[in-house]
């Protein structure tokens, strides 16, 4: 089931933390270095992943590094997208690398890597099988982003949107499967390359799509399957309700699953990229997830009560609906 989780995604990116209110990222290292302590005391045996970080820059690595972030983790992760949002070639990579693995003693992950169709269906392709070829072998984890596009009717997960010019529209342009759940060119040889390279997927409250993303994930051989779980979608009146089922339907992969996104009441301003006005809420967010889903012993999911009561506060907002 769980077999790491991450803290945040991309803080060190302005669509996903806001460096406004935290510059120096002093908030992100302590509210990471609280949840990790948190975690920790729930299973001591589960993985920790610093967030991935995107751009891939050893200078922030070091920063964080330097500011005790790495101490308690397993791993660190990067994301890396050269054919499309990137400023250096594909063939990189294995530069990319060991500029981060210079500066810290850990495991580099590479947990968000991908090609747009938003030109053509043949550069993903061609983008899949070099990617493939560059990290295979190089990186303990690698998570291809990802298997759907993303609806054109949902909003990516970046501050500027339309005005970021086709660097947004690239976002909805990311999956193997078009937004209809119909193949692309690469997904017809992605299994080429499982199990050992993974899948990101995000999944949206109730999602419509969990059922036929297993069905999928099986059919192209993924084992390894990074998505995510909201801190925001918690204090939705059912939001642990819909956890459960992602946790019992996603149960039979190895799961690398994400924490983070604000709830607009719990953070220092009203938006998901928002520093928390209380690192310990997120802390406990984490640990209460690990608890549930990845105590100690492997926990029966499907013998979960279905009712559990979820978070309720004054004021919440509508939660984020992942990437």
């Amino acid at each position: 089931m769980i077999e790491a989780v991450k803290f945040w995604n991309e803080p060190n990116n302005k669509s996903h933390w806001d460096l406004e209110l935290d510059p120096e990222w002093t908030l992100y290292s302590h509210m990471v270095r609280r949840a990790s302590q948190a975690v920790r005391a729930e299973n001591r045996a589960i993985t920790q992943v610093l967030g991935g970080i995107s751009p891939i820059d050893a200078g922030f690595m070091t920063r964080l590094r330097d500011n005790g972030v790495l101490t308690g983790l397993d791993a660190v992760a990067v994301h890396g997208f050269p054919l499309d949002w990137n400023h250096w070639p594909i063939d990189e990579w294995p530069v990319r690398m060991a500029e981060i693995a210079a500066v810290t003693h850990l495991p580099v992950w590479v947990t968000e890597v991908g090609v747009s169709t938003f030109g053509a269906e043949e550069v993903q392709a061609f983008g899949l099988q070099r990617t493939a070829e560059l990290l295979i072998g190089r990186a303990p984890r690698i998570f291809w982003y990802s298997l759907y596009d993303l609806p054109a009717a949902w909003p990516a997960t970046t501050r500027h949107r339309e005005a970021e010019g086709s660097s947004y529209y690239r976002h909805f342009h990311m999956g193997l499967l078009r937004e209809d759940g119909t193949p692309k060119l690469a997904a017809k040889i992605f299994s080429d390359y499982t199990p050992a390279m993974g899948i990101c997927q995000w999944f949206h409250h109730e999602d419509h799509r969990l059922d036929d993303a297993v069905r999928w994930l099986r059919r192209l051989g993924v084992r390894q399957l990074r998505t995510g779980l909201s801190w925001a979608d918690s204090f939705r009146p059912d939001g642990q309700l819909w956890f459960d089922r992602v946790m019992r339907t996603l149960e039979d992969f190895e799961l690398t699953v994400t924490f983070c996104f604000t709830p607009e009441h719990r953070g220092m301003a009203p938006h998901h990229t928002s520093p928390p006005q209380q690192a310990e809420e997120f802390a406990e967010f984490c640990a209460r997830m690990v608890r549930r889903y990845a105590p100690g012993s492997t926990p029966d999911v499907a013998a979960m009560p279905l009712a559990a009561a979820a978070p309720t506060a004054e004021g919440r907002g509508d939660a984020l609906a992942l990437r």
